[in-house]
């Protein structure tokens, strides 16, 4: 067992003990379908812990990934591990990306990520959960995720621990706010670590790694770049589902009054799905990131 392992697994171990301490529930694994999460649920079986896995249904996540979760799901149940897929919702009521792009009167862009906040991080709420956020993944999450994590309505009674020797551990510990806290057992992992750890360990893994694709998220996130032109050739109808959400969101703009910035009367929802993926601008339109940082202001 590497050191990193070693450190990872009693990383879950102290989130377990908290967890049962302040939450009076065992922790909570999150799982995306993606190779972190394959990571840390099995981190978390040899911690030898109670713990639970939650899966987010974002309802654009891949069909790949669909099936590799239930496959999942009774692999793991089979070893007496609790499971439980969490449907978005928002204002109260069941959503989808199809539905949550008319209301949200734009569509998700690198910088308004309205879609990760209500189809991915709602679940946990109140709980004590370990992800596989790692600091490798992106210069964000290097300056802005911890070991450990607590989170707060008020930004400023938010609690990251860089380390695990961190000066502000006893606070994160002995914090009687009963919010969501977090755990990043493998946080310090690079892309070798986590592969190296599948493999050698023969861990189940989402296929779509095998066929070469680098992240297996949403399809069409636009955090993803270019990629999204593999997404939609494999996926074509999730193309359709943007364009037939885009239609939506422009008749929803009308009936509002909002057909400003260009998104003029009579558009169509396949002239904002080739803004959307960069293609080119509508006539009288912003640019991509001119509107993305007009939306920010």
């Amino acid at each position: 067992m590497s050191d990193k392992e070693r450190m990872a697994i009693q990383r879950l171990r102290e989130a377990s003990e908290m967890s049962l301490f302040r939450y009076k529930r065992p922790l909570i694994v999150t799982d995306s379908g993606g190779k972190d999460s394959s990571v840390c649920v099995e981190l978390a079986r040899r911690a030898g812990i109670p713990f639970e896995v939650l899966h987010n249904h974002t309802t654009a996540d891949a069909p790949e990934t669909v099936y590799f979760m239930r496959k999942e799901f009774v692999r793991l149940e089979a070893l007496g591990i609790p499971c439980k897929i969490e449907y978005p919702h928002y204002k109260g009521k069941r959503t989808s990306m199809w539905e949550l792009i008319p209301v949200k009167l734009l569509p998700p862009t690198r910088k308004v990520r309205y879609c990760c906040s209500v189809l991915k991080k709602r679940g946990g709420q109140g709980r004590f959960i370990a992800t596989g956020v790692r600091w490798a993944e992106s210069t964000r999450r290097r300056d802005s995720r911890g070991v450990f994590e607590k989170n707060a309505s008020n930004p400023a009674k938010r609690i990251i621990l860089n380390n695990d020797n961190d000066d502000k551990r006893r606070l994160f510990e002995h914090c009687t706010l009963q919010a969501k806290r977090v755990c990043n057992p493998i946080i310090d992992w690079t892309d070798s670590d986590v592969w190296d750890f599948l493999l050698s360990e023969k861990i189940p893994v989402n296929p779509l790694y095998a066929e070469g694709f680098p992240r297996v998220g949403c399809v069409g996130c636009p955090m993803a770049g270019k990629r999204r032109y593999r997404d939609f050739a494999r996926w074509p109808a999730y193309e359709k589902l943007y364009i037939r959400a885009f239609d939506k969101m422009l008749a929803e703009r009308q009936r509002r009054g909002k057909l400003d910035h260009g998104w003029r009367r009579g558009a169509a929802g396949i002239e904002v799905f080739h803004w959307w993926m960069e293609d080119g601008v509508l006539p009288g339109q912003l640019s991509f990131d001119e509107y993305v940082g007009m939306m920010e202001e």
